[in-house]
């Protein structure tokens, strides 16, 4: 099977053949006619077969950082809440309020909006505002709610036709958990001294101005925090337990995706695991890792179903905003990333143009809301499942973490407005056009002359057309 033609350089109409053995020329008849010349595969295992939630090519995802999205019950308010202030740009330590009551309270803001995928940011029980170092993966954090309150609001969001995602954090866990907080006391004495990876007993670190922040831990962290100490997920014991908790939610709770922390600093054996009890639970389940670079690895069917695609929306905004990127160099490399995974693994994909952890897309683009307007319409005709971070909708601002992590924009004015009906009807044509972008042939052309970009969709007798100018 002959799977590529390209032309070769600098010969106008030459080709070379792409085969098994690499590429080779037309003219070589002796291994044209050789059969172990081609991709072979004499016999196709379904359950080698990528399996896609045929769900998710219709889902047009919402991300959620609960602590910044509504406070819909001021008695639950953590101690020092400041003013809601959408204007304002919050510390790392600030709290601000946001909880489960205040999603209930606006999901028919969010059903209005055209969204039918809600993306949490963790929602257990943590010390810190973001959630990222879990206390206890068990608990709904107080400040956002409880269990009953949660499970409420999956019903409804259900009901409204919205899937749920929360965040695996499984990488690393907390300082206050229980379990780190026995190998403090405990040293190499601990039964959970084989959780971690503690290089040196006892487990150390000296603080520093920036609280995020030590460069002398004793043991493995998330980054450089010392607040965040990074589990062996090689020990079965630690496997076990986090499995359990991932089952726990989808059994009791409903919860439809999970969408893993630092994917790729957890071994693949986990991994696969993982995805087996997933699926053993909910056949159509979505599993997405957050991975920033190519991530096929992980994308063999046996792991995850789709990754977060920096790489790609990265392409986009170096094109269509900072212009570092020349329109034959976007479309080179839009399709260069195409090619790395199967078209049904593409249409998996997690298209983000900005998150938690980014600047805003508004920001990026220096406040120019035409150009952000262009930027999500050339992205939510991508292949993949495009993901609105809370307030993109209203072109919320802000700078990189901790800047990005606003609290939303409820009294939008007149601009606010405007970018609002704009991507209200841009997921509504995304809405209508689901299968054709899901499943029709997409076609990717420079303009002559650096001029832009034209993407072409098409699905049977049904096109869509778009034109990108610099």
């Amino acid at each position: 099977m002959i799977i590529g033609r390209q032309p070769l350089p600098n010969q106008k109409g030459g080709q070379l053949i792409y085969a098994d053995k690499g590429f080779i020329q037309p003219t070589d008849q002796r291994l044209l006619d050789d059969a172990n010349t081609y991709f072979r595969m004499p016999y196709f295992q379904n359950i080698d077969a990528f399996h896609a939630p045929k769900w998710v090519e219709k889902t047009v995802w919402y991300q959620i950082f609960p602590e910044r999205f509504a406070n819909g019950d001021s008695t639950n308010d953590p101690t020092g809440t400041k003013p809601w202030d959408p204007q304002t740009h919050p510390g790392r330590q600030d709290f601000y309020g946001g909880d489960l009551q205040g999603v209930i309270d606006h999901l028919d803001d969010l059903k209005k909006l055209g969204v039918n995928g809600l993306y949490f940011n963790p929602l257990f029980k943590a010390p810190s505002n973001h959630k990222y170092d879990t206390q206890d993966y068990y608990q709904i954090d107080p400040h956002f709610g409880d269990a009953q309150l949660f499970k409420k609001m999956i019903v409804l969001a259900h009901q409204k036709g919205m899937r749920v995602m929360l965040d695996a954090v499984f990488n690393h866990i907390g300082d206050q958990s229980p379990m780190w907080q026995d190998v403090l006391k405990y040293g190499q004495s601990s039964r959970y001294a084989d959780w971690f990876h503690v290089n040196q007993f006892p487990a150390t670190y000296t603080p520093t101005a920036n609280f995020e922040f030590a460069k002398d831990a004793t043991y493995d962290t998330f980054d450089y925090t010392p607040h965040m100490p990074k589990l062996n997920t090689a020990n079965p014991a630690v496997q076990n337990y986090l499995l359990e908790i991932a089952k726990y939610w989808v059994r009791e709770f409903d919860i439809d995706a999970w969408r893993l922390d630092v994917a790729n600093e957890i071994d693949h054996h986990f991994w696969r695991r993982f995805h087996n009890e997933m699926l053993a639970l909910k056949d159509d389940f979505y599993i997405l890792g957050e991975i920033w670079h190519s991530a096929q690895p992980w994308l063999n069917s046996d792991e995850f179903t789709g990754v977060m695609n920096y790489d790609y929306t990265g392409a986009i905004i170096s094109c269509l905003i900072n212009h570092e990127l020349s329109s034959q160099g976007l479309v080179n490399q839009l399709s260069r990333q195409l090619m790395l995974y199967r078209d049904q693994t593409n249409a998996m994909m997690f298209n983000v143009l900005d998150s938690h952890d980014t600047a805003r897309i508004m920001t990026v683009a220096h406040g120019d809301a035409a150009l952000v307007r262009q930027t999500l319409a050339f992205t939510l005709l991508q292949p993949g499942c495009p993901s609105i971070y809370y307030g993109t909708e209203y072109g919320m601002t802000g700078s990189s973490d901790p800047d990005c992590r606003k609290p939303m924009n409820w009294h939008p004015d007149a601009k606010a407005l405007a970018m609002y009906d704009f991507v209200h009807d841009l997921i509504k044509l995304r809405q209508k056009n689901w299968q054709l972008i899901a499943q029709g042939t997409l076609s990717l052309a420079a303009l002559p002359n650096d001029q832009g970009i034209v993407i072409k969709r098409q699905l049977h007798h049904k096109q869509l057309t778009l034109v990108a100018t610099h």
